[in-house]
């Protein structure tokens, strides 16, 4: 069994919408783009060092792959992007996009379906970057075994969420916590069974 790892940035308001720059996303007219750049140091680089150093496949959205496809092939060696370039990417698309960054699979039909048999065989773990779209098909399903929650001390008001309508209501297990030099709190959750509640009145 495969595990599925998801690794996003997120404002405080939970917006986690177009965080690398302007034109990465501008859905809904969304003129913030480039949020999280101003805070990148040497903690969380080390953070992300750890997360990808370990074998993983990349499970992508079209426009992720798109993305990570016009800058890894030819980024420089220092940037650390031969683990990315390596790994196999499946791409979830309602389209048929070419898939020129390989090695690449399209996911047809059913994405929460192909996702579920991917988990169900062999190989390393899948990890999920950006993809905002495809994160909410995969927490409709709660196929999702650990988040990497990344939160910028920014409100940003309006965006797409990593939370929206239609998560299913689950519980989550804290097990990391690290904070960079500029106030980025890089959390671990795995996920624990069912959301239990209670409540503070007298019996």
């Amino acid at each position: 069994m495969r595990k599925l790892l998801v690794t996003t940035f997120v404002s405080l308001d939970g917006v986690m919408q177009a965080p690398g720059g302007p034109g990465e996303d501008d859905d809904g007219g969304f003129a913030y783009g480039g949020w999280s750049v101003h805070h990148w140091d040497d903690t969380m680089a080390d953070a992300m060092s750890r997360i990808m150093g370990a074998p993983f496949d990349l499970l992508l959205g079209r426009r992720t792959y798109e993305i990570f496809a016009s800058f890894w092939p030819t980024a420089p060696e220092e940037a650390g992007g031969q683990p990315l370039n390596d790994a196999t990417k499946y791409v979830a698309s309602r389209s048929r996009p070419e898939l020129g960054w390989g090695p690449a699979v399209l996911l047809e039909g059913d994405v929460a379906e192909r996702v579920s048999e991917l988990k169900a065989g062999d190989g390393p773990e899948l990890q999920v970057h950006g993809s905002g779209n495809l994160l909410q098909t995969l927490l409709r399903r709660s196929l999702i075994d650990e988040f990497h929650i990344w939160r910028f001390p920014v409100v940003i008001g309006s965006g797409k969420r990593l939370f929206a309508d239609g998560a299913i209501p689950a519980a989550l297990r804290l097990i990391s916590t690290t904070v960079s030099t500029t106030g980025v709190v890089i959390e671990t959750y795995e996920a624990a069974g069912e959301l239990v509640t209670g409540t503070f009145a007298p019996e």
